[in-house]
């Protein structure tokens, strides 16, 4: 049952090129075939969490899998549905460089401060969420630019907090580290 988590982050990761195929393959308006990719990556993130916590089952691999997965999927939604003309690039790059710069983090956490990668938050939860619902939502109706622009100014802004309460625990784990080394 140990693996069971890292298996659902494997198949994750394996459904971000089925979401982009899916995603330029379907002709019609709404996008059903990738929304229904997004949809199962989607529960496959809160499952494989769901699991690990409940069997004890966490990993410093499923800490390295399982934000890699939600990273790779956030990106091709993101980047689909620019290319698309749903959303306006400036969100791919913040979110992009957000992205980047938590993965630097978790990474200098580990294998500089030979500290464990600290496991995701409330904060960083409810972005995931926030993010889904938005782009969801764009894929299926036809808004108005300017309530596409709130929502996904809303959407990055929280994803924004999320990347400042990372900074703050990974500063906070490399503080502790220092204390006790």
């Amino acid at each position: 049952m140990k693996m069971v988590p890292n298996i659902i982050s494997v198949f994750r990761i394996c459904l971000v090129p089925v979401f982009i195929i899916a995603y330029f393959s379907d002709q019609r308006d709404i996008k059903i075939y990738a929304i229904l990719i997004y949809a199962l990556a989607s529960f496959s993130d809160f499952l494989d969490g769901y699991l690990a916590r409940k069997f004890e089952a966490q990993s410093n691999l499923g800490k390295f899998l399982d934000p890699l997965g939600d990273k790779l999927m956030t990106v091709a939604v993101l980047v689909c549905i620019t290319i698309g003309g749903l959303i306006p690039i400036w969100a791919v790059i913040v979110a992009c460089v957000k992205e980047f710069l938590m993965a630097i983090g978790g990474f200098v956490v580990h294998k500089v401060g030979h500290a464990e990668i600290p496991p995701s938050n409330l904060i960083g939860k409810i972005s995931t969420a926030v993010f889904f619902l938005v782009c969801v939502s764009v894929m299926i109706f036809k808004l108005p630019e300017t309530a596409v622009t709130i929502m996904i100014a809303g959407a990055v802004g929280l994803a924004v907090l999320t990347f400042a309460s990372y900074i703050i625990t990974y500063i906070k784990v490399m503080k502790n580290r220092e204390r006790n080394a």
